[in-house]
């Protein structure tokens, strides 16, 4: 069993300048940054509306794919493309119940039979 004596001097750095506080590597940057870096990386490719090759960047080109299967009937395409330009649509659910129904189910039974409380 682990106690004192027999993990003394493994585990983490006591000393202050050998501490990672953020809980990665030292130079590699957390995925919101990386992905940033991804998605802006420039590519040339052909536009699909003028038909000439131009530089586009990655969340470009899913734009225009997103737009692509929209118009070729993709509803749930064209779904997350008015979401994203909306917002998504707040649904309120009314959860306030005047009266609870019991039922229990009787094995034998053929019907579910009622115990309500009256």
């Amino acid at each position: 069993m682990a106690n004192a004596d027999n993990i003394k001097g493994q585990g983490f750095h006591t000393n202050p300048d050998r501490i990672n506080k953020d809980g990665r590597p030292k130079g590699i940057p957390n995925s919101s940054k990386r992905l940033a870096r991804l998605l802006e990386l420039v590519q040339r490719k052909k536009n699909p509306v003028t038909g000439e090759m131009e530089d586009f960047t990655t969340i470009e080109l899913m734009d225009m794919a997103q737009i692509s299967k929209s118009l070729k009937g993709d509803t749930r395409a064209y779904d997350a493309l008015l979401d994203r330009l909306e917002g998504k649509a707040r649904q309120v659910i009314d959860a306030n119940f005047k009266s609870i129904q019991v039922l229990s189910l009787d094995p034998l039974a053929d019907a579910p039979t009622d115990n309500s409380p009256s």
